[in-house]
């Protein structure tokens, strides 16, 4: 063989090497790669929520925010109350929107432990500012700001028993929209945790100041509850479109929601129209409460609760982060208008025990 035709070979020889090399060092970059993508999968957990809630865990942020913590989170929505119907099979998690609830859940469950709280709400009712200012002129509510105040719910209570209409107020005359008996829209409280709580605070204030706790009490503040659920007529099982139903002027003049709804809408600077938000001066927190049923689900309540991220996001949709109250109050700084960041003047009424609750609410919703 010549020079030349032996260069050629050793050319040939180191092109076939060069090839195997090159495709050796892809493949191993694929495999890397996989390796990559292993290491940053997310655990997929499966969750039924309150309605509330919905819009935080759609919330693109948060569901980065999850994803760089290793979660993707599906959720499906229902009533508080209602998730105890659910066939729970299936589920990582149920998050109902008070503790109450979530105590039956977990017991259904069989869960042990202490449920984890990462986020808490009070009930406000939003208002028109008509119906406000008719209510603050005959002794209902005070107005503190243009767009905020207090519902006083004793003087509210006597009303409702009276049934006082609004025609009978004094200045409600020049409002042809306000008609009809004193009324706030709950959602119902057989479904609806919203609306169970509504029961709790105004029961509460009927028996006294005292927490209902037998069929004495029962029987004592039955009739009441029942007069509050019924002027109402149909109810929804969440809270969610209640309160869209009155931004659109569609709705009561009085409806009872969660303050982080009011707060969640603020920071994202929609329009809220004349809405007054009155605090009641007696009322309850609703302590949304993550109920394990996996300890996936376990990691994500802890994670929900601990994550300095995830609660500034959590208060970016209105709810006031367990253990931090001044990251709230520092998120809503310039919403104070319509929000009453230190519930100044607010009561919190303590809430029956679970099988207690349900029979006011069954008694309250009977025919």
């Amino acid at each position: 063989m010549g020079f030349r035709e032996h260069a050629a070979a050793v050319r040939r020889i180191f092109g076939i090497v060069l090839a195997v090399l090159l495709i050796g060092g892809v493949a191993a970059a694929l495999v890397a790669g996989r390796e990559k993508d292993k290491g940053t999968a997310t655990t997929t957990v499966r969750g039924v929520i309150g309605s509330e809630k919905a819009e935080f865990f759609a919330d693109p942020d948060v569901v980065k925010a999850l994803a760089d913590n290793g979660f993707t989170v599906k959720t499906e929505t229902s009533g508080s109350w209602a998730m105890e119907n659910l066939p729970l099979k299936g589920y990582d998690f149920a998050f109902p929107s008070s503790e109450a609830p979530a105590v039956e859940l977990a017991r259904k469950a069989g869960v042990r432990g202490t449920p984890q709280r990462p986020f808490y709400s009070p009930l406000v009712v939003v208002a028109h500012r008509n119906a406000a200012e008719v209510l603050a002129g005959n002794g209902l509510a005070t107005l503190t700001g243009k767009n905020t105040g207090t519902l006083k719910m004793g003087a509210y209570l006597e009303a409702a028993e009276r049934d006082r209409t609004w025609q009978r107020l004094k200045g409600a005359e020049q409002y042809s929209e306000l008609n009809g008996v004193v009324s706030i829209t709950s959602t119902d409280p057989a479904q609806s945790n919203s609306g169970a709580l509504y029961l709790a605070a105004a029961s509460y204030v009927a028996n006294g100041g005292r927490i209902v706790a037998d069929d004495a009490d029962l029987a004592r503040t039955a009739p009441l509850m029942k007069k509050l659920i019924s002027v109402q007529g149909a109810q929804q099982s969440s809270s969610d479109a209640p309160f869209r139903d009155f931004i659109s002027g569609a709705a009561n003049p009085l409806v009872l929601v969660y303050e982080s709804q009011v707060a969640s809408l603020l920071m994202q600077r929609q329009d809220v129209g004349d809405m007054v938000v009155l605090y009641p001066d007696v009322t309850v927190n609703s302590d949304h409460t993550l109920v394990p049923l996996t300890p996936e689900g376990r990691r994500l309540g802890e994670l929900l609760s601990g994550d300095k991220k995830l609660r500034e996001l959590a208060v970016r949709h209105g709810f006031r982060p367990q253990g931090a109250a001044s990251e709230f109050t520092a998120a809503t700084a310039s919403h104070t208008a319509y929000l009453n960041q230190r519930l100044t003047g607010v009561r919190q009424a303590p809430v029956p025990k679970a099988e207690v609750l349900r029979d006011l609410a069954r008694r309250a919703t009977s025919q």
